[in-house]
């Protein structure tokens, strides 16, 4: 998924290596005289008393005589293992390992973790940006960095893996296509869509025609997504959602037909369409499909550049996705959702991102997409009045209906509109400042600004996409030091959700008030009071939201609570960044209502938007920014209008009929089917038996310096070489046998994102002894996706982690072993124990993993590491209980006392801080399988999410 490249030196890895070749002859030296391996016949340097070490250890004598001589012949027995590690510098140097990835996706035993690492690679330079976005966010929340940050990161990757999954599935990974066998590419006929006990959308009848653009209407958590993930096949095989009734797509039913299989026949374009991109190129992104069909790469660039000439994005195809705007990653996502020329398109919320210019440039795209091309295409959207004059048909979501008709036209209340930047006279000043600079590297963000607000008043910061409007708010709820700010401001961002760190409602709340009182803060209420008013909540309703997951309220919901944990610090105004992103109108209220209180409270409140109607209906001020400037003299009037290909279409003349397919009528009447999970691959035994083979040669590749009092005395200078060389095999033989696991596209998502954040997390703790933060994840997921998961995330972090930094050695294989042993320990522990006699339990197999892991790597290095001619060298016609002697003294000097011990007490902490929620994201995210209480719960906890946010929140 990544593109190869040309062959370069990279002068990190060899720095690295030359710099660890170093550090081993020096390691070999000092062992040498601390274990009395450093005397010789020749001038004495050190004289040096030894000392004999009492029983059990009688044979071993500290210390002695350092001379001349010993120290050369020292120096000179550990060049042979540095010159390897040097060698492998030189390859890391040379080869990108990398560009593997692309290659080994496309075809043989190992494609699945291939296209999982792909994943992973791609994910990391947006895991960076999630880090940072968290961690402002928590700034703006009075929180220290601390291990907290890792849930809401973990939170962003999850639902990006969610979204990737999606993503490869729709495009075709694994499936095999199918064509088209029918005039109409829908077909519905009483239908029911519905997820656990809950019935979310019926649909009587439905019959859609290529070349028509249909758009659907509905509140929040009508079931407008659920109808489009339906149609797209993800809600019976990915969402654990079930169906009735007749629902076909180009005349395949969709309980029969995977994504996977219609992936040529139906294009889908997500809500946040960047979260879903699995490349890092543009180009890659939008030739995914073909590539996954391993299509030429002639023809896959001949295809990309046609598709991206029509939808005039070619400028944009060597670029990287998390470089793009909003507007850009929506064309990029229609490219992509096209490539194949599919019958069927389905659009979610295309204009919820985007300024005035953006939507209209999507409207055009989707429009010429239906008449001109002849695909039909369904759209979902809020801001419905955008695709008046191109829409041939209306659908809106009532009661849990699909029915046919126009939407109502919101109109918002006439408010006090001022479009001037001066504060209204009278009343105390609550926040100002003027004359703001901010720069982001070299770029201008904000070139000049200023703002004053009086206590009680609610202004709007409006202006085109890259106005500077987010980067104002940001300096003033946390100035610069050389911005002079009137006030404390408080701001809930855009991504609010990164607010949120606790797994309940209930706990985020007490959270805040903790924060508030330690601040001096003086509240009269709580900030679960202050959510309950700004909702209207009381009683029952209450206490159920207060024991959700913050994250399954609905979106409205979601808002409302960052804005009671901010509104905790008592501040004098509240900045809030696109309110009614992705709402409705109940939603863009209940949204509403709370600014309003808050207003009438005394606080100040100054939003961002585009919503100029939403700023209005609040009688807000507005503030013009353009290009940094703010207030600007600009042009506000109405975005253009767009003018329709065709008119005169009747709309729809046989919505209602009774369009279904034959196959959609056959399939009619089947009684629901709660939990309808993609198959996994079935085992073979060939892969079981190669797995535990795989498992047994690694172990004797670490224990060989006790397996080769086994073999022949003429064989035992073989031994050492021989595990290393098995060490590689037996990983490359346990990866293919685990890789079927990975023929599922949420566990290819799963384990790349994890992979990545795994990969963060070794890369961070590198250089700082013992800090192995990777443990805690490794630790956790494996308990919460099981064995095998474990398995194989501890290999993939392993190798990914030192792709990045250059770091493969013969030490790898052992590292990959020995991590992925620790993620399948965690899986395999009693399955019963729940709350927090789960998270102790878990802190005690983290301690006991993170002393094994020491023993493990030192058991295989540690006659590497001292050498010959010590008290605790290797010998190998000595008894076993003295080597084995030798080696724990060795281990207990080395890493036992003071590595692994501090590895110990991280992962200890690290569980007991952050393992209740980082465990409820896990499990929250983990795909719907078969049967089993397990799979019960988490239905149940999908449920209540499908009730107050669905997919489309």
């Amino acid at each position: 998924m990544t593109r190869a490249g040309r062959l370069t030196l990279r002068p990190g890895p060899l720095r690295a290596a030359a710099g660890l070749a170093a550090l081993f002859v020096i390691a070999r030296v000092v062992y040498r005289v601390l274990f009395n391996g450093a005397t010789g016949t020749g001038l004495v340097l050190l004289p040096l008393p030894s000392f004999r070490l009492p029983a059990p250890f009688s044979w071993v004598v500290l210390l002695g005589p350092v001379t001349l001589d010993g120290l050369i012949d020292a120096a000179l027995s550990a060049l042979p293992i540095a010159a390897v590690i040097l060698g492998f510098g030189v390859l890391n140097a040379l080869f990108d390992v990398s560009r593997a990835f692309g290659m080994l996706a496309r075809r043989g035993p190992l494609r699945g973790i291939a296209r999982a690492l792909a994943v992973a690679w791609s994910t990391l330079p947006g895991l960076g940006e999630a880090v940072r976005t968290v961690r402002t966010a928590q700034r703006l929340r009075g929180e220290k960095a601390g291990p907290r940050m890792l849930v809401p990161v973990l939170e962003r990757t999850l639902e990006r893996a969610a979204a990737v999954a999606n993503g490869l599935e729709l495009r075709g990974f694994g499936g095999v296509p199918l064509e088209s066998r029918a005039d109409h590419p829908v077909a519905v006929s009483h239908a029911e869509l519905g997820i656990g006990a809950l019935r979310i959308l019926s649909i009587t009848r439905l019959a859609l025609r290529r070349g028509e653009l249909a758009v659907v209407t509905g509140p929040t958590g009508s079931g407008k997504s659920t109808l489009l993930r339906g149609l797209a096949g993800l809600h019976d095989h990915v969402d654990g959602g079930w169906s009735t009734g007749a629902l076909a797509v180009a005349g395949h039913h969709r309980r029969e037909s995977p994504p996977r299989d219609t992936s040529r026949l139906v294009g889908v374009v997500p809500q946040n369409p960047r979260d879903g991109f699995c490349t890092d190129l543009v180009r890659d992104e939008i030739g995914l499909a073909a590539h996954l069909r391993r299509e030429s790469e002639r023809t896959t660039r001949s295809r990309v550049a046609e598709v991206a000439s029509a939808l005039g994005i070619a400028h944009l195809l060597e670029r990287p996705v998390h470089a793009l705007s909003a507007g850009e990653a929506t064309m990029v996502a229609i490219a992509a959702a096209v490539v194949d020329r599919p019958v069927l398109l389905l659009v979610d919320e295309p204009l919820a991102d985007l300024d005035a210019t953006a939507r209209t440039g999507v409207v055009r795209a989707l429009d010429a997409l239906a008449h001109e091309e002849g695909v039909c295409v369904v759209v979902a959207e809020h801001r419905s009045d955008a695709f008046a004059a191109v829409a041939d048909g209306w659908f809106a979501i009532a009661d849990g209906a699909l029915a046919v008709g126009m939407p109502d036209v919101e109109s918002a209340p006439a408010g006090d509109r001022r479009a001037s930047g001066t504060a209204p006279s009278g009343g105390a000043v609550a926040l100002a400042a003027t004359d703001v600079r901010i720069m982001h590297g070299d770029a201008v963000a904000v070139r000049s600004a200023s703002v004053s607000l009086a206590a009680g008043e609610i202004a709007s910061l409006v202006g085109p996409n890259g106005a500077g409007k987010s980067s104002l708010l940001m300096a003033l709820a946390l100035p610069p030091r050389d911005l002079a700010v009137t006030g404390r401001a408080v701001l809930v961002p855009d991504a609010a959700d990164d607010l949120f760190t606790r797994d309940s409602v209930a706990a985020e709340c007490a959270r805040a008030d903790r924060l508030a009182r330690r601040t001096g803060a003086d509240f009269d209420r709580t900030t679960a009071e202050r959510f309950a008013d700004l909702l209207g909540l009381h009683g029952p309703a209450l206490d159920e939201r207060l024991g959700r997951h913050p994250r399954d309220l609905s979106l409205g919901e979601r808002r409302c609570l960052a804005i009671a944990l901010q509104l905790s610090r008592c501040p004098e105004a509240l900045l809030i960044d696109e309110p009614t992103r992705g709402l409705d109108a109940r939603a863009r209220t209940q949204v509403g209502t709370a600014l309003r209180a808050t207003a009438d409270a005394g606080t100040a409140v100054l939003l961002a938007t585009h919503d100029v109607d939403f700023a209005a209906s609040l009688g807000a001020r507005v503030i013009p920014m353009h290009d940094g400037v703010a207030p600007a003299v600009v042009d506000t009037g109405p975005a253009e209008v767009v003018e329709p290909t065709r008119r005169g279409r009747e709309p729809f003349a046989d919505a209602s009929s009774d369009g279904a397919s034959t196959g959609a009528r056959a399939s009619a009447g089947r009684p629901p089917s709660p939990q309808r999970a993609t198959p996994e691959p079935a085992r073979t035994p060939w892969a079981a038996f190669s797995l535990v083979a795989a498992n047994l040669v690694a172990l004797a590749a670490f224990a060989w310096p006790f397996v080769a009092t086994a073999v022949p005395s003429q064989a035992d200078a073989a031994v050492p070489w021989a595990a290393l060389a098995l060490a590689p095999v037996a990983v490359i033989v346990a990866v293919a046998a685990l890789d079927s696991s990975v023929r599922s596209a949420h566990v290819l998502a799963y384990l790349g994102v994890l992979a990545a954040i795994g990969t963060a997390l070794r890369i961070a703790s590198t250089g700082v002894g013992g800090v192995e933060a990777v443990f805690i994840l490794l630790v956790l997921a494996g308990r919460a996706f099981g064995a095998r998961f474990g398995m194989l995330l501890g290999v993939a972090t392993i190798l990914l982690s030192s792709t990045v930094f250059g770091g493969f050695g013969p030490w790898t294989p052992f590292q990959m072993f020995a991590c992925a042993w620790v993620g399948a320990g965690a899986g395999l522990l009693p399955r019963r124990v729940h709350g927090w006699a789960e998270i102790a339990m878990l802190c005690g197999y983290g301690a006991a993993a993170s002393y094994v892991f020491g023993l493990l790597l030192n058991l295989w290095f540690w006659p590497f590491a001292i050498g010959s001619g010590t008290a605790i060298s290797y010998e190998a016609g000595a008894p076993i209980a003295q080597n084995l002697g030798s080696f724990l003294l060795y281990s207990l000097v080395t890493s036992t006392a003071g590595w692994d011990t501090l590895r110990a007490v991280t992962t200890i902490v690290g569980v007991a801080l952050v393992g209740r929620p980082v465990l409820a994201a896990l499990r929250r995210a983990k795909p719907v399988t078969s049967g089993g209480p397990a799979s019960r719960t988490i239905l149940q906890v999908r449920s209540a999410a499908y009730a107050n946010s669905p997919p489309e929140t």
